[in-house]
């Protein structure tokens, strides 16, 4: 029953169903609706409507961050529709909304049918889960694992298998080269994105969520800039945006994976990704922004609330001013760029560690500094390499003999390479 005595909002549906229980003396008079001895119906009870409050939580969350960014886009863009149809643009998403719902259902022929219906649900289960461990405030929270950040990485990589299995069961060869893409750029990412997350454990000691809040004396994006830049960049490539949202690409390859479903299977698809990014939003907040800490004259809930806004709103900044790269830029970044700045991190917090085990502020003050300046420094000395190696590869694509393309004439050794093959 630890869970009553930390989790607020439980306490205080369970203390109005059964007031009985010593926990709830010091949390004032409560109904006590139930009769003695059905303190176990109390906890189911307790128990369904923490879920209910958290899942609708979370759907009135991502209709807020639809809207929001659409609007957001709209101004990058010059887009009048988003914000001026209807009070604040709200018609455009309802439009969507209505549309998307009474959308024919339609399954191909040659598709699998089970693995074709399983595929949503397996995409939007795994970000239900992150949001469960996830302190929004004092004492609110669904559960306090120990091994909090270990469990958001592990469910996370669950959205790879949910991509193949919609690229796979819709036998369409499109959605199958967008799903084999799609499988080697999460992998490449997840790596720099848990080592990335090393130098925080280090600094807090625990993989819990609400234990590296209460750790964060500083914000941990001033004690560990580095982390933070490969978790951010990562966590991009993960939740499939802008420049790395090569699981869908439109203009190259229709929907990506996406390309033979329709009505509300789509919209469980899009309903994943915003509740994706509003939950790697969550995470950055809480990790490297102390998450509901903050100055008293405001509750928690809304400091919390404050620094999640902010991190979507660099993610839509970041959409809408970089371009999308190719495969092979995204995975050169992966093995070449931040798995080299997470290990660099590392060597560094552990020497830190090392001379001040546990450094006071003023010490912490000092080793952000010192962080800073090695981050510069490294993202400088990474992008140069990054770029001379762009460079090598394009002059290695220039001497090569270009296949002939349908325009051309095809010359007559491709021909007879092919007769020898006969």
């Amino acid at each position: 029953m630890d869970m009553i005595v930390e989790n607020n909002i439980f306490r205080f549906i369970y203390c109005n169903l059964v007031n009985t229980n010593e926990s709830c003396s010091d949390f004032g008079n409560f109904l006590g609706i139930l009769p003695l001895g059905f303190e176990w119906l109390a906890f189911l009870i307790s128990g369904f409507l923490l879920c209910f409050i958290y899942i609708n939580g979370i759907l009135g969350a991502v209709i807020l961050s639809i809207w929001g960014e659409r609007r957001l886009y709209g101004r990058f863009q010059n887009r009048s529709g988003p914000n001026r149809w209807g009070p604040m643009g709200v018609f455009t998403s309802t439009a969507d909304a209505i549309k998307v719902m009474f959308k024919e259902d339609v399954v191909p022929v040659d598709a699998d049918k089970f693995l074709f219906n399983l595929a949503p649900v397996l995409m939007v289960f795994p970000v239900f889960m992150v949001f469960s461990v996830i302190p929004v405030g004092i004492g609110t929270f669904v559960v306090d694992l120990n091994v909090g950040l270990l469990f958001i990485l592990a469910v996370t990589s669950l959205s790879g298998l949910a991509v193949v299995i919609a690229s796979w069961a819709s036998g369409n060869r499109i959605s199958i080269f967008s799903g084999l893409r799609a499988v080697a750029v999460l992998i490449s990412y997840e790596i720099p994105m848990a080592l990335s997350l090393v130098g925080v454990l280090m600094l807090s000691g625990t993989l819990s969520l609400n234990g590296i809040v209460e750790a964060q004396k500083i914000p941990f994006i001033l004690l560990q800039p580095l982390g933070f830049v490969v978790f951010f960049l990562a966590s991009l490539a993960e939740i499939n945006r802008t420049p790395f949202d090569l699981t869908e690409a439109e203009s190259e390859l229709g929907a990506g994976y996406l390309n033979d479903y329709s009505s509300m299977k789509f919209g469980i698809f899009f309903l994943a990704e915003f509740a994706a990014t509003i939950g790697a939003s969550a995470v950055i907040a809480t990790v490297f922004l102390a998450g509901w800490k903050g100055p008293e004259i405001l509750p928690s809930h809304i400091w919390f609330g404050i620094k999640l806004i902010l991190v979507l709103g660099l993610i839509v900044w970041v959409r809408m001013s970089w371009p999308r790269m190719r495969i092979d830029q995204i995975l050169h970044l992966a093995w070449k760029g931040l798995f080299e700045l997470t290990l660099i991190n590392i060597i560094v917090t552990t020497i830190m560690i090392s001379i001040k085990p546990d450094p006071s502020v003023n010490e912490m003050w000092i080793m952000a500094i010192i962080n800073w300046v090695i981050c510069i420094f490294s993202l400088i000395i990474v992008s140069k390499f990054l770029n001379r190696s762009v460079k090598d590869n394009f002059s290695n694509l220039k001497n090569t003999t270009p296949y002939p393309v349908g325009t051309e004439k095809i010359k007559s050794s491709f021909i007879n390479k092919k007769e020898m093959v006969n």
